[in-house]
C-alpha cells in the first residue's frame, strides 16, 4: 500500500503545467534544431529568385514563405536556432564553471580572495552590458566564439554571487565543521560537502541565463555586433527582415516567434525547477 501511494507523489511535480509547457517548447525546439540536418539537408541555404518573397501559408514546399532571395523560411529558421541554442548553452556551460570555482573559494576562504573577487564583481555589475559588449567587440572582433567568450564574461559573476552567498552560510555549519575536525582536504570539503548543497539555485540560474543569453545574442547580431551575418541564425533573420515587414512580415515574424516560444519554454522550466528545488517556495499547485 505505501509504494503504491508513494508513486503518485514521486512524480506529481512532472505533471505541473510549467514543466509540461516549457518541455514541449523549449524540448520541441532542441529536438526540431538538432534533427536539423535530416529534415532540411541544405539548411536553408538554396537560393531561388523566381520564388522570392512567397507568402506564408500558400504553399505546401514553403509552408513559413520564402526570404528575398527565395530560400526557404521554415528551414532557415529551424537550422538557425543552431547558433542561438549553442550559443545559450555553451556560453552558461562556461559561466557556471568560472563562476563556481570563484564563488567556493571567495565564500570558503574568505579575507584578500574574497575582497578582490568580490569588488571585481562589483565593477563588472555597474558596467552597463551594451558598453562591455561594444568595448569587448571592438577590441576582439565579432564571430560566434568572440560571442560566447563576451557572455561567459559578462555573467559569471552572478554564480560566483549566488554561489559566495549559500557557502558563506553553510561553512560553518556542523557538517562541514565534521569535516573539517577529522581531516577532510578543503578541496573535498568544497566540491563534495559544499557544492551538492547548492547546486539547486545554480541549476535554476542556468536555465533563465540560457534563455537570457539566446535573447542577447539575437539583440547582438541584429544590431550588427554578433555573429557572421552569412551565418543563418535567429537574431540575423530579423535584422535581414525589418525592411520587408510592410510586404512580407513573414521573414522576420517566424524568427521571432522561434526565440519567444524557446524563451518562454525556458523561463517555464526556470520556474518549475525553482519551485520544485526549493521547499520554501513551492507553491501549492
Amino acid at each position: 500500500m505505501s509504494a503504491t501511494t508513494a508513486t503518485p507523489s514521486r512524480f506529481a511535480r512532472f505533471r505541473s503545467l510549467e514543466f509540461i509547457l516549457g518541455a514541449v517548447l523549449a524540448g520541441g525546439m532542441c529536438l526540431a534544431v538538432i534533427f536539423s540536418g535530416y529534415i532540411f539537408p541544405g539548411g536553408g541555404e538554396k537560393i531561388d529568385l523566381t520564388a522570392r518573397l512567397l507568402p506564408a501559408f500558400t504553399t505546401w514546399a514553403h509552408p513559413f514563405g520564402t526570404d528575398p532571395l527565395g530560400r526557404d523560411v521554415l528551414a532557415r529558421v529551424i537550422s538557425g536556432g543552431k547558433i542561438s541554442l549553442q550559443v545559450g548553452f555553451i556560453s552558461v556551460a562556461g559561466a557556471v564553471v568560472i563562476g563556481v570555482v570563484m564563488g567556493l573559494i571567495s565564500g570558503y576562504y574568505r579575507g584578500f580572495w574574497d575582497m578582490v573577487v568580490m569588488r571585481f564583481a562589483d565593477v563588472q555589475l555597474a558596467m552597463p552590458f551594451i558598453l562591455l559588449a561594444i568595448t569587448f567587440i571592438a577590441i576582439a572582433g565579432g564571430g560566434l566564439t568572440n560571442m560566447i567568450i563576451l557572455l561567459i564574461v559578462s555573467q559569471w559573476v552572478q554564480y560566483a554571487r549566488v554561489v559566495r552567498g549559500s557557502v558563506l552560510s553553510l561553512r560553518d555549519r556542523e557538517f562541514i565543521l565534521s569535516a573539517r575536525a577529522i581531516g577532510v582536504r578543503d578541496h573535498r570539503i568544497l566540491f563534495q560537502h559544499l557544492l551538492p548543497n547548492l547546486i539547486g539555485p545554480v541549476i535554476v540560474l542556468m536555465t533563465l541565463n540560457v534563455a537570457t543569453n539566446i535573447l542577447l545574442e539575437s539583440s547582438l547580431t541584429f544590431l550588427g555586433l554578433g555573429v557572421d551575418p552569412l551565418i543563418p541564425s535567429w537574431g540575423g533573420m530579423l535584422a535581414d527582415g525589418r525592411t520587408y515587414l510592410q510586404n512580407a512580415w513573414w521573414v522576420s515574424v517566424f524568427p521571432g516567434l522561434a526565440i519567444l516560444l524557446t524563451v518562454l519554454g525556458l523561463n517555464l522550466l526556470g520556474d518549475w525547477l525553482r519551485d520544485s528545488l526549493d521547499p520554501t517556495g513551492r507553491t501549492s499547485g
